[in-house]
């Protein structure tokens, strides 16, 4: 998985007033957890941005005071007018131990589904996944090439080594569905069809 080196420093005090005056000045108040004591520290909105407003996931150097922890972000609060990231809670992970986190999902080919006229939709573009920090992919990679149309392709159908994937098995994750344009084609085809077999009938009586 990629990595993202961050530097927070400990907040002084802890409090709604304290943590507006950081908001104020384009910080963003933080916990980490995960250790005996949680850890109470902000960092600057220009360099968490980055881990925010991308469809990457990352496992995150913190560096608070000059001491590093391998973190993953668990959870942000936005305010609801704004959507600006108003506190974000870190998870302090172990080696040997599993983490959740939500994943990318990736499609690759070209369905065969799309070939006759049918639209690809993604149902789910991240899946939640339960892996030991070493064995966090990147993404979730999804190959479409087989899918016709009306045909999905489940989280079940997901074969994983080192991820257990914690969503409903049988919710569909990207499917091929039926289009004017595919619909048209098929009623077309099956009207040839159907006029083929009338003209056999017909030189035959």
């Amino acid at each position: 998985m990629r990595t993202f080196e961050l530097e927070g420093k400990i907040r002084e005090n802890v409090g709604k007033k304290d943590a507006k005056r950081l908001r104020a000045a384009n910080q963003v108040p933080c916990v980490l957890y995960g250790l005996e004591e949680n850890i109470h520290f902000y960092v600057d909105f220009e360099v968490v941005r980055k881990l925010i407003y991308t469809p990457h996931v990352y496992l995150i150097n913190l560096n608070l005071d000059g001491k590093t922890y391998q973190s993953v972000m668990q959870d942000i609060q936005y305010h609801p007018v704004t959507d600006a990231p108003l506190h974000i809670d870190f998870l302090k992970t172990s080696d040997d131990k599993p983490v959740k986190v939500n994943i990318p999902v990736v499609t690759s080919g070209f369905a065969k589904g799309i070939r006759a006229g049918g639209r690809l939709q993604v149902e789910m573009r991240r899946l939640w996944v339960s892996a030991l920090p070493k064995d966090l992919p990147n993404e979730i990679k999804i190959d479409v090439t087989n899918l016709g149309i009306g045909d999905s392709y489940r989280v079940s159908d997901i074969e994983t080594d080192t991820l257990k994937i914690l969503n409903v098995k049988s919710v569909p994750v990207v499917r091929v569905m039926i289009t004017r344009a595919s619909r048209s084609a098929s009623g077309a085809a099956t009207a040839d069809g159907d006029a083929a077999a009338e003209g056999e009938e017909s030189s035959e009586e």
